[in-house]
């Protein structure tokens, strides 16, 4: 009898203190750029509960371009669906948003603003997630990168295209052995604010380099009305390319040329494995894809937009990182 209501008392104490530090604390996430369908998506995929995610976005800021279309067009609805969908709170300001929230993700369509808007969100001390493009040159890639780290700002920048089945993991893949190569291939629409391959190019550029790893150094480029052609070579004399779909039938994914075996990649597969990548940064602070082999892949496609200007040359990194940043000085 004694055992029994000693235990019972027990119990009521541990109830007491569970109830006493009350529920696990939610990580707020703010959403900056309401004109992309990724808000939606990510957000529904955050929020629900059955996901077990200790983040929930709760603050939305819209943004948007009037001389982009795909931005303008899509806001107020985007705004709408997360406001009265999710329940998520529209607010006015970027600076207001930083009030509310731990955590941001910068999706706006447009890639130009990028650099003003991660500024309040760098000075905030606000980890911060950047969606594709990371920006719209590669001076202001490399801006938001040693703005962020000055801060000690936690920031990575990534297409969902890396976390794909059969392109995530394919590098280290022991059944491949070491890649020799890939042509990676993936759509090419252009638009005229940001360099050609920034705008859609840039994800299947994502698959080359997730395959390939960082280490480029030429890039050559051919253009026709239905193709982009970019062929890489890499300091061990690999060679990597990206085909740019512009007509015809459409899809991502590359070959592979590896040691032991040459395999074709798995293929698009949706944002959730980067929605879990995203909530992984968010709950340990560590960024998934080192900055220099993003700011790699942003080289690459400027380097390519070079040699496309000077007749198909080869174009190297170094020359095209050392005018970015001379245009920081």
């Amino acid at each position: 009898m004694k055992q029994t209501f000693v235990t019972a008392l027990l119990l009521t104490v541990s109830a007491a203190c569970l109830a006493a530090e009350g529920p696990a604390k939610v990580f707020r996430l703010g959403i900056i750029g309401l004109d992309t369908s990724h808000v939606p998506a990510f957000t529904k995929q955050i929020n629900d509960p059955k996901n077990g995610y200790s983040c929930r976005v709760v603050a939305g800021y819209p943004g948007g371009s009037p001389d982009v279309v795909s931005s303008w067009s899509r806001v107020k609805n985007y705004t709408a669906q997360l406001r009265d969908e999710f329940g998520v709170e529209i607010v006015d300001s970027i600076e207001i948003l930083c009030t509310k929230v731990d955590g941001v993700l910068l999706e706006s369509v447009d890639g130009r603003p990028h650099l003003a808007q991660a500024r309040p969100v760098i000075a905030a001390k606000k980890p911060l997630f950047i969606d594709k493009p990371m920006a719209a040159s590669l001076a202001d890639v490399i801006a938001i990168f040693d703005l962020a780290r000055a801060n000690g700002v936690p920031c990575w920048s990534s297409s969902s295209l890396r976390y794909c089945e059969g392109i995530h993991g394919m590098r280290d893949n022991s059944e491949v052995g070491k890649v020799i190569g890939c042509d990676a291939f993936g759509p090419c629409s252009l638009e005229p604010h940001h360099p050609d391959l920034y705008w859609y190019g840039v994800h299947g550029v994502e698959i080359l380099f997730t395959i390939m790893g960082p280490g480029c150094q030429t890039v050559r480029r051919v253009q026709t009305d239905s193709t982009e052609h970019v062929v890489g070579v890499w300091q061990d004399g690999r060679v990597g390319t990206f085909r740019g779909i512009k007509s015809g039938k459409s899809d991502y994914g590359a070959m592979v040329y590896g040691a032991k075996k040459v395999t074709a990649t798995g293929k698009y597969s949706g944002y959730g494995a980067l929605v879990e990548e995203i909530v992984k940064f968010f709950e340990t602070g560590k960024p998934p894809v080192p900055e220099a082999e993003t700011i790699e892949i942003f080289a690459f496609m400027t380097a390519a937009d070079v040699s496309k200007a000077q007749g198909g040359a080869a174009v190297s990194i170094a020359s095209v990182m050392k005018e970015a940043k001379a245009q920081l000085k």
